[in-house]
């Protein structure tokens, strides 16, 4: 009996996911504490956002900021996790310079997407990517959560697979922001 495409789909969603939980697991195990991990772009990509509701972020819109890009997924125990910690970056830090993009993977479905968001009151901008342009111009993620820290001069300072150290996190983003007054 033939497979459905739905069935396909699902088996290859599944699939994914463990590839990417298995690269998760080697990556905690062999590359410290921290998760700190280096490779990827050097500078923010010049690339538009395409957000839940239809607007559009660009470089413009990002440059002069400190920038924390998170690439996650609905279906990520992780990245559902570590939200409300994200949520409270944006709400300390955004008054100073600081913006946080989530970006959906593109196997999630919007939908998803937007209930996730719509009934957690994501408080900052959420884009998906559907065809995976948004992934290829960040040069690929392995695995979900994949965090980036941007400065304010668009030059990737750290990046992280899995749940970052929160509180070293904090950290870096002070010493990139303009001190409170």
């Amino acid at each position: 009996m033939p497979e459905s495409p739905r069935r396909r789909l699902a088996w290859t969603a599944l699939g994914l996911a463990a590839t990417g939980s298995a690269a998760w697991a080697w990556h905690r195990l062999s590359g410290g504490p921290s998760g700190r991990l280096s490779g990827g772009p050097s500078r923010l990509p010049e690339f538009t956002y395409t957000l839940i509701d239809g607007r559009r972020i660009g470089a413009a819109e990002l440059r002069d900021r400190v920038v924390l890009v998170n690439f996650w997924a609905t279906s990520c125990a992780v990245c559902v996790a570590e939200m409300p910690e994200l949520v409270r970056l944006h709400n300390d830090y955004q008054p100073r310079g600081f913006e946080v993009l989530a970006v959906a993977m593109p196997y999630d479905r919007p939908d998803h997407v937007l209930h996730f968001a719509a009934s957690r009151r994501l408080p900052f901008p959420v884009a998906l990517d559907p065809m995976g342009l948004t992934v290829a111009a960040w040069g690929g993620v392995e695995a979900t959560p994949l965090t980036w820290l941007a400065g304010r001069d668009g030059r990737i300072r750290q990046r992280w697979l899995g749940r970052p150290d929160f509180a070293r996190l904090r950290a870096d983003i002070e010493a990139l922001l303009p001190r409170a007054g």
